[in-house]
């Protein structure tokens, strides 16, 4: 659960890089701002698809998205 948290906060911090908020990021993956903050916050896990698309919209590589680069 450790690296869900740690996406969750890289997911978080790349949201506000991008001056959006959760409720327009929630709308853009498909699904309610609730839904979408229990990835920002490590509860549940992303899959793949959900991954490469929030990649797509904040413009950050998935290896950031994991923490293996800044």
């Amino acid at each position: 659960m450790e690296t869900a948290k740690k996406v969750g906060d890289n997911i978080k911090l790349a949201r506000k890089n991008k001056g959006l908020t959760q409720s327009e990021v929630a709308g853009l993956m498909f699904m309610t701002q609730q839904q979408y903050s229990r990835f920002e916050n490590g509860v549940f896990e992303l899959n793949y698809g959900q991954i490469l698309k929030l990649c797509e919209i904040f413009e950050i590589t998935p290896n950031y998205l994991f923490g293996f680069e800044d």
